[in-house]
């Protein structure tokens, strides 16, 4: 690899290894291996998402900060036009009951931390995505606003969308004020599928490429249960811990139209079917 030199200057290590991981479609990602250590590297042009591996820093550590573990970051800096981000790698496990049961634990704890405005300070990404966190008052501004309207936009100027479902999306947001839950607003995962945990040393569950800000918690329990990969199992003990409000399952559709609007623009008209089924009910 030719940034093999600057890596070893930056970690201060003779480099043994570096092997291709599976990553995604937006970096590269690679595991290096020193004598003593191994990391994860992730590597992209700076000039194709400016600051994203900063602002994932900065989502990594808030994770850590709510008391809940992501890998931690040993390193995040551009150099030649890369962008790269140095992190700890965890060798994975496999999962067991238990690891439902920390992952529940841990996932409440994440949520826990709570703020008085809805949104961040700063924007990021939600996986190639710029994701406008501009705070809000309240959960229905914040997710009509910022969450559902810029991706509905965005998906019409694609011709993704037509008409008739900017209609429907507007007749929906009529609707969110008897719909959505009055909490206040929990440090959010973001873009939790099965993809962005890893099961570590004794069952402990690590977030990774987060897309953080302050929300309602239902986006991340709505959007564990869009895709596959995880165990129901552990929804029973968040329960027990952290309960969430009466009505949640009827709202997991609503709030997983947002990541079906991600899916959407990435990947085509196949995520489209999904979203006008909800968009029927209303």
């Amino acid at each position: 690899m030719k940034h093999q030199k600057l890596l070893e200057n930056k970690l201060k290590e003779k480099i043994n290894n570096i092997s291709s991981l599976a990553g995604g479609d937006i970096n590269e990602v690679y595991k290096i291996e020193t004598a003593k250590n191994s990391y994860v590297l992730k590597l992209n042009r700076e000039n194709s998402f400016p600051e994203m591996f900063k602002k994932e820093r900065k989502g990594l550590i808030s994770i850590v900060e709510a008391n809940a573990r992501s890998p931690k970051v040993i390193d995040c800096f551009n150099d030649s036009g890369f962008q790269f981000l140095i992190l700890e790698f965890i060798k994975e496990e496999n999962i067991t009951n238990v690891f439902w049961v920390n992952f529940a634990k841990s996932l409440a704890k994440l949520h826990k931390k709570q703020n008085v405005f809805y949104g961040l300070e700063y924007d990021n990404y939600i996986g190639s995505l710029n994701q406008i966190n501009t705070p809000k008052k309240t959960w229905e501004t914040f997710f009509i606003e910022n969450r559902l309207e810029p991706f509905v936009k965005k998906s019409f100027d694609l011709k993704l969308l037509q008409h008739n479902h900017l209609n429907s999306f507007k007749n929906l947001y009529n609707s969110l004020s008897e719909i959505l839950p009055k909490e206040n607003p929990s440090l959010v995962h973001g873009d939790l599928w099965s993809g962005n945990f890893i099961c570590g040393k004794d069952q402990t569950p690590y977030f990774i490429d987060p897309a953080i800000y302050f929300g309602n918690r239902e986006m991340d329990i709505a959007m564990t249960q869009l895709f596959s990969g995880f165990d129901n199992f552990y929804l029973n003990y968040y329960n027990e811990i952290y309960p969430l409000e009466k009505g949640w399952k009827e709202r997991i559709n609503i709030h997983n139209l947002y990541p079906r609007l991600v899916h959407l623009i990435l990947f085509g008209n196949s995520y489209l079917s999904g979203i006008e089924n909800v968009l029927k009910k209303f």
